[in-house]
């Protein structure tokens, strides 16, 4: 039996376990007949379940492997202090300290590193390299003054960060909010949306949600509240519905979180915030917006209004859905027809 085969024998064995647990009523046990006597032991197992979610991890990260190394990558031990990071972070700060890689320096310590991680050669330089993912390992590798285990493959920068998202999401290991901070750094860098898909495994929808919910909320709140891993995507909607609505209430979120104890969860911090937000504002009065009707061929299409709140299209009733649904399919490539047609002004100007 192969290392790979047995590895996935394991990992099934230990799901199994895992579904029995699941099934088995409160206070069930088995039994186990042995000499002098029988012994019994609980189904209920938090230890079997963490080494099952280990090995699952090792798996699924080989896997992810040996599709690199088949498509023309090779394995190569590298300084890690010679490799460059990821230009676009996607974890919050804090996962590389000492206190956060722990458990893995401890794991590679006594075994080495089993998986290696991912790099790809610069374009200016192919003698040195940049982190696609694996920087936990390569952190704890450094620590521990050896040598980081890497598959050496050249890619664009759309495919590294396919790679980079493909690795964390295949192991569901960044947060919620993480990932949104994620999706919002390609934003910011001018991935398109395609890419930004890829790299989390979801749809335009989501992505936009995720999106917007880490350009509402402001970087400083977000590191100061940390990863939250077991905040979803419900409670970060409700503390961005309540951070739009009082805005008089956020230095009081900020001191409160700029106080609170190193020892705080990161649950506990986002529970801090969510309860500060308790404002009541009164809502201005509506004043008269400056409105732009749009025609074609005689037919009103829709109206355009002008606030400080953003501009907002009211399509008329007879315009048919299709249209509308056909226009939002396009507003991505007419967006980044008007940045081109922004740039070449700028150019021209310029020169």
């Amino acid at each position: 039996m192969s290392r790979k085969d047995s590895k996935g024998m394991f990992a099934n064995v230990l799901g199994k376990l895992s579904d029995d647990e699941a099934e088995a009523k409160p206070g069930e046990t088995t039994g186990a007949g042995q000499a002098g006597g029988s012994r019994e032991r609980s189904l209920t197992s938090p230890h079997l379940k963490k080494v099952a979610a280990g090995v699952r991890q090792i798996q699924e990260r080989g896997e992810l492997a040996d599709r690199l190394l088949k498509d023309g990558g090779y394995v190569s031990e590298l300084d890690p202090a010679e490799i460059l990071l990821s230009s676009i972070p996607d974890r919050f700060a804090g996962a590389y300290d000492e206190a956060a890689i722990s458990e893995l320096v401890a794991s590679m310590r006594e075994r080495g590193q089993i998986v290696p991680g991912l790099v790809r050669p610069l374009k200016d330089d192919p003698q040195r390299y940049q982190i696609v993912y694996g920087r936990r390992r390569m952190a704890a590798a450094q620590k521990l003054g050896l040598k980081f285990k890497a598959i050496i493959r050249p890619l664009d920068d759309a495919e590294a960060i396919v790679f980079q998202g493909e690795e964390n999401s295949a192991r569901n290991d960044l947060s919620f909010i993480e990932k949104c901070n994620f999706a919002f750094a390609q934003e910011k860098a001018g991935y398109d949306r395609a890419t930004i898909c890829a790299s989390l495994s979801t749809g335009k929808s989501h992505i936009s949600e995720m999106i917007r919910i880490a350009a509402t909320l402001p970087q400083s709140l977000l590191q100061a509240i940390g990863s939250a891993p077991e905040i979803g995507r419900r409670r970060w909607l409700e503390l961005v519905e309540k951070w739009t609505a009082f805005p008089k209430a956020h230095t009081v979120v900020e001191e409160l979180l700029a106080n609170a104890g190193a020892e705080m969860s990161s649950q506990d911090r986002f529970a801090l915030a969510l309860s500060a937000m308790f404002e009541k504002v009164q809502a201005p009065e509506p004043k008269a917006l400056p409105r732009e009707t749009i025609m074609s061929k005689g037919m009103k299409l829709a109206e355009v209004s002008y606030g400080t709140a953003g501009a907002r299209m009211s399509f008329a009733k007879s315009v048919p859905p299709e249209f509308v649904a056909y226009l939002a399919g396009q507003m991505e490539t007419i967006h980044d027809a008007y940045l081109q047609e922004i740039r070449a002004k700028t150019t021209d100007k310029r020169s």
